[in-house]
């Protein structure tokens, strides 16, 4: 990573291919490509996420996990080369205890709902279980083409982002949350309709 971008219009893939941050090109559609995409799908998810009114601590972590999703976008682009910080995975899983530790016990199913910066959160969850498939794919193409840390960075933020979006529909900044929004199973519908008999 030498070298930054001094020009964004280069027409140089304009054949269908992109380069590397070793310089090699490859096909746009290349697997290595397609996760990077997801990467930073991501962080620009986050991006948004971090335009709401956000608890400050959440805030903050959030910063954080966009400066190593630049990392982990960066190790991607650079085929041996390795720039996730070794801790980065147990900060994700502390701020996963200290998150949790907050929230009552689920007793079912939720809906990706509830605040707008929840729903932002639930929706970069499904990003980062994509970006976590494109790592996996890639690695079975290509094996030991990606270090164990990518994959469960992703795989960790992704739980995160989830409890995060319990955490903040109980943050209730915008004077909508709450609570979780539950999925109304069959079985919870048999015991409201019992209940009201």
């Amino acid at each position: 990573m030498g070298h930054r971008l001094t020009q964004i219009s280069t027409r140089t893939g304009d054949d269908g291919t992109t380069g590397l941050g070793d310089g090699t090109r490859v096909p746009k559609d290349h697997l290595r490509i397609q996760a990077m995409g997801d990467v930073d799908e991501l962080n620009s998810m986050i991006g948004l996420l971090l335009a709401e009114p956000l608890p400050d601590g959440v805030r903050r972590l959030l910063v954080d996990i966009q400066h190593e999703l630049f990392n982990l976008g960066g190790e991607l682009s650079i085929p041996g080369y390795t720039l996730l910080a070794d801790d980065a995975v147990a900060a994700l899983d502390a701020a996963l205890a200290e998150h949790n530790a907050t929230l009552p016990r689920l007793q079912e199913f939720i809906l990706p709902a509830g605040t707008r910066s929840a729903a932002i959160a639930h929706v970069g969850r499904t990003i980062a279980r994509r970006a976590e498939r494109a790592v996996v794919a890639l690695d079975h193409t290509e094996p030991g083409a990606v270090r164990a840390a990518p994959r469960q960075y992703l795989n960790r933020l992704s739980d995160l982002l989830f409890v995060l979006a319990r955490v903040l529909n109980r943050a209730n900044l915008d004077g909508l949350g709450g609570d979780d929004v539950y999925w109304k199973s069959p079985k919870l519908r048999g015991q409201a309709g019992q209940a009201d008999q």
